[in-house]
């Protein structure tokens, strides 16, 4: 993402987007012009486009296009606006929501009126929407059918595992005949799906230079490292760790009000898919890395500190050398010499992040 030129623009069309309709609200500066409702097809956002040009001193270079991250449903728009290259916006529901302060009544109109409103209110903060390489788009459908499709077998597999110990043999082997088709098939179209993840991701000079990157940490595997890119946007939205620890919920915040100070805790903001992910990383380095099993067993035996706490301090940990793997642009190494600016830079953030330093 990037920053909106500081420069003047004069309509602001805020978009609420559904399966089967769209309803925009075309402001100029802070007044409301009209709301218009149309269907979410390319011919009728087309039409839609044309209606605008015809208003007074209306110029698609001052003009910004504002909507909400809803998913598939915004391709069409999404689409359409960058054949004509506008000043297009993406923003995350929530973020738009928080801005608006005690929301209480609530339709698809006065929704895409708060969008557009959001727009003029946040126009010089806003952040241009780049587009994700063809490529990014694709892994990310086929790491979502991964996804479903472990959740699938996981659902069919478990409770036939479970019965093992609570039913009968005979019905239980029944109950696993019944199901191995099912089973063997999800098996098959699983191994087939990650194959061609593999395939695109080494077809691809960019991706197979990131993913030997993030994988040369000992702990991360292909599946955490296919997503940190597709979520970084191959490390173009985010490439700072910091900001991506707070993306994935691992950075704690403190909250404090006159003498009263809590416990820093984590954020529920959070893509909780990588944060799990991240926690599975965890638990591995633990295990194949022994400067970091005497670090857990450090904080949890001898210091005392909460289990959940000290991992999430390992999360960070190998957000940072994920990052600096990347920003680096080099492979890992277990007795790699940092710079003495680096290297206390990233000891200062270690700290602040274990609580040692407020």
């Amino acid at each position: 993402m990037e920053h909106v030129k500081q420069k003047k623009y004069t309509y602001f069309i805020g978009t609420d987007i559904s399966r089967n309709k769209l309803d925009h609200a075309v402001m100029k500066g802070k007044v409301l012009l009209f709301h218009r409702e149309t269907g979410n097809d390319k011919e009728s956002i087309s039409d839609f486009i044309s209606e605008l040009k015809k208003l007074p001193g209306f110029t698609l270079t001052r003009a910004v296009f504002c909507m909400e991250q809803t998913g598939i449903y915004t391709n069409h728009l999404i689409y359409g606006l960058q054949r004509l290259k506008t000043n297009l916006v993406v923003e995350a529901p929530l973020q738009i929501r928080n801005s608006l302060g005690n929301i209480r009544s609530k339709n698809d109109k006065i929704d895409a009126i708060r969008i557009a409103e959001y727009a003029y209110k946040s126009r010089e903060h806003l952040r241009l929407y780049i587009p994700r390489r063809l490529v990014i788009q694709q892994l990310a459908d086929l790491t979502s059918i991964r996804t479903r499709l472990v959740n699938l077998r996981l659902i069919l597999t478990i409770p036939l595992q479970e019965q093992i110990s609570f039913v009968k043999k005979g019905i239980a082997k029944e109950g696993h005949r019944l199901c191995q088709r099912s089973s063997e098939a999800l098996k098959d179209d699983l191994i087939e799906v990650e194959q061609t993840i593999s395939d695109i991701m080494a077809a691809d000079e960019r991706l197979k230079q990131l993913m030997k990157l993030i994988t040369s940490v000992k702990g991360v595997g292909p599946v955490t490292a296919t997503h940190i890119i597709i979520c970084t946007n191959e490390f173009r939205d985010i490439n700072n760790p910091k900001k991506f620890a707070c993306y994935a919920g691992v950075a704690p915040f403190v909250k404090e009000s006159g003498n009263n100070r809590g416990r820093p805790r984590v954020s529920k903001v959070a893509n909780k898919k990588m944060k799990s992910l991240l926690h599975t990383c965890a638990i591995q380095a633990i295990r194949l890395i022994p400067e970091l099993k005497a670090y857990f067993l450090r904080k949890t035996v001898v210091e005392g500190k909460h289990k959940m706490s000290v991992y999430n301090a390992l999360r960070y940990k190998m957000i940072l050398r994920i990052f600096a793997c990347v920003n680096q642009n080099r492979c890992y190494e277990q007795t790699h010499i940092r710079e003495s600016s680096i290297s206390q830079a990233t000891q200062f953030d270690e700290q602040v992040f274990n609580g040692e330093i407020s």
